[in-house]
């Protein structure tokens, strides 16, 4: 099984290319029959969801619009464990139907929180598609609609994901070794 290292950490392949595409195309075939008629807005949630965003978008056929965010839970130096801005959110989203694009979805949290603002912000629609979803570590009631992978509650790198800012282009996608 190939191996990579990280950092200071050795990981092993969890997720080739071909299951990683195979996965992709099942969720964007769901949002193109879910969108038929509507031309929903895009919005990735980024560093992690680069490659997932541009993989999944090449598979949508519908009329859309793409935009990408940052999160802001720092205030100074200090996280505030809360979700308070969208950075780079440069439109209207009143009267919307959002698909927020999102590389792993665990605990939750930031996905509550950027939900709770899309809200504010008067979207008509509000659907969640991910690369990943763990759901051993998943505690909220916001469902997460459309799911490329479950994975059990490990730490991955590759596809966008990063260990400390590195491993994010790595085509594959791998897991931590015991």
């Amino acid at each position: 099984m190939k191996e990579i290292s990280v950092l200071d950490k050795t990981f092993k392949r969890f997720k080739n290319v071909e299951e990683i595409n195979t996965s992709i195309k099942v969720i964007a075939e769901k949002i193109n029959k879910d969108y038929e008629g509507k031309t929903p807005l895009f919005l990735g949630v980024l560093n992690g969801c680069f490659l997932f965003a541009a993989d999944l978008l090449r598979e949508i056929t519908l009329d859309c619009e793409v935009s990408f965010v940052k999160v802001a839970s720092y205030k100074g130096m200090k996280s505030t464990g809360e979700v308070n801005q969208l950075i780079g959110l440069d439109r209207s989203l009143e009267d919307r139907d959002v698909i927020i694009i999102e590389d792993i979805v665990d605990t939750g949290n930031t996905i509550e929180n950027i939900v709770e603002l899309l809200t504010k912000a008067g979207c008509n629609s509000i659907k969640i598609a991910t690369f990943l979803l763990k759901p051993e570590a998943y505690k909220k009631s916001i469902k997460v609609d459309y799911v490329a992978m479950e994975i059990a509650n490990k730490f991955v790198v590759g596809y966008g994901l990063d260990y400390d800012g590195f491993g994010r282009n790595v085509k594959e996608l791998y897991v931590l070794k015991d």
